[in-house]
């Protein structure tokens, strides 16, 4: 089988506005892979052991489909809807997202302002690359949540909801399946380590 042919073969946009942009998630991916450093982009395309959870939710994610409203009239569309009593601008929210400066400068605090501006929720993750405190004032109004793992030491989990909550996170997404850390296999090759 051979590979596709077409614009998600393309070279892509740069920061200089060089290029046709992204418009797909195959044409992100693809951009990703050929603008980050191999450490952050095996990071962020890999997951761990195997990778059977990464090919069973892409896979399921790929029968994922939309259904149309046939001879309706689509004159006023409405995308609105609410999380835990809260309307957002639509049913895409970000889901918290490890580490965001391997990816660009403005790593968690741009995350948030384009969350406040699109008007959806952002749950921040707890390994971000930008203190919680920070990420919310860069988008004082925004919708914010604080996801959360129950550390062993409990005072420091008791400090991390305490400063989320003193913030302006309004829920956590508290994480509980991961007692251990999975074996992330391409992090292991590339000898992975924050850059400095």
């Amino acid at each position: 089988m051979s590979e596709p042919i077409g614009p998600v073969l393309e070279q892509y946009a740069t920061v200089s506005g060089a290029g046709p942009a992204p418009v797909n998630l195959a044409e992100y991916e693809r951009y990703m892979k050929n603008t980050l450093p191999r450490n952050a982009h095996d990071y962020y395309a890999s997951g761990s052991n195997d990778m059977i959870t990464l090919r069973e939710n892409r896979a399921a994610y790929s029968r994922l489909r939309l259904l149309p409203r046939i001879l309706v009239d689509v004159s006023k569309i409405n995308t609105k809807t609410t999380v835990l009593g809260r309307e957002v601008s639509s049913p895409i929210c970000l889901a918290p997202t490890a580490m965001q400066k391997m990816a660009h400068p403005d790593g968690e605090c741009g995350t948030s302002k384009a969350a406040c501006r699109l008007g959806t929720l952002m749950t921040l993750s707890s390994w971000s690359t930008t203190a919680l405190e920070e990420v919310a004032s860069a988008a004082p109004g925004g919708y914010r949540w604080f996801q959360l793992y129950v550390y062993k030491d409990r005072v420091v989990t008791l400090d991390l909801i305490r400063r989320a909550e003193k913030a302006g996170y309004t829920a956590l997404a508290v994480t509980v399946d991961t007692p251990i850390l999975g074996r992330r296999e391409a992090d292991v090759k590339n000898k992975f380590a924050l850059p400095s």
